[in-house]
């Protein structure tokens, strides 16, 4: 079973391991990653992320912890549809992190989502901590998938929920032949052109062809522990949520 996802690294031919090379991916990009983000995804991911973070109504979470937070999004659209007292991101990436602490500050949100830095896969938490984890988009980024799934159980107090948002690979035609175009020519052409780093645009289509998705991302969840798993495929299947519970 692929739970190792570390030989995919954003910069081929460059020392260090993937943790190191996706942290500086980020910094690199962090300051046109957002409209690279919506640009790629033609916007559908606002979308996603709104019917991912309903999914948690249900439980009404008081303390989130948003994994590989990026530049605040997903926490921010939760903390409108939630309200939940406070959000915590946490990201490996200072220079994402700066993006979001500049909208927190920009929406006086201080005080109901703070940012820290932090490594997704050791989380520097007390177990059984938040009622629910977020992670969108970050988990195809983990050194070792199954060691980061199993922290984020850790840190979940029992009968709480992650809800993990993550690009997919469409199987059927023409989705999948023009979800390959998309990624594979659109995709680094843009990134090259907006952000001037064609690797890290390169590495999401491969990231995402040698993910682990459907079925076999819960199989993973459920050998580290979580008790189910809900796989739920969205837009012809480029997009999956993922419902965990503890």
């Amino acid at each position: 079973m692929a739970n190792d996802t570390s030989a995919i690294k954003p910069y081929k031919g460059k020392e260090g391991g993937k943790k190191e090379q996706v942290a500086d991916m980020f910094n690199n990009i962090s300051k046109t990653y957002d409209v690279l983000n919506r640009m790629m995804t033609m916007g559908i991911d606002t979308i996603w992320r709104k019917k991912a973070i309903r999914s948690l109504k249900s439980i009404a979470p008081q303390l989130i912890l948003d994994v590989a937070t990026g530049t605040g999004d997903f926490a921010i659209e939760s903390l409108r549809i939630l309200n939940p007292k406070k959000i915590i991101g946490v990201d490996i990436s200072q220079g994402m992190l700066d993006v979001a602490q500049q909208k927190i500050n920009k929406k006086g949100l201080e005080g109901r989502f703070e940012v820290q830095l932090g490594d997704s896969e050791r989380l520097q938490f007390e177990d059984n901590t938040f009622d629910a984890v977020t992670v969108a988009f970050g988990v195809r980024n983990f050194e070792n998938l199954a060691q980061g799934l199993s922290d984020i159980r850790r840190v979940l107090k029992p009968g709480g929920k992650a809800i993990i948002l993550e690009l997919s690979n469409p199987t059927a035609f023409p989705v999948k032949q023009l979800y390959h175009f998309h990624f594979h020519t659109l995709t680094p052409a843009l990134g090259k052109l907006i952000s001037k780093d064609s690797s890290a645009y390169s590495y999401l289509p491969e990231s995402v062809a040698n993910f682990p998705d459907g079925a076999r991302f819960a199989a993973i969840t459920n050998s580290v522990g979580f008790k189910e798993t809900r796989v739920r495929p969205q837009t012809f299947g480029f997009c999956t949520i993922y419902e965990c519970t503890k």
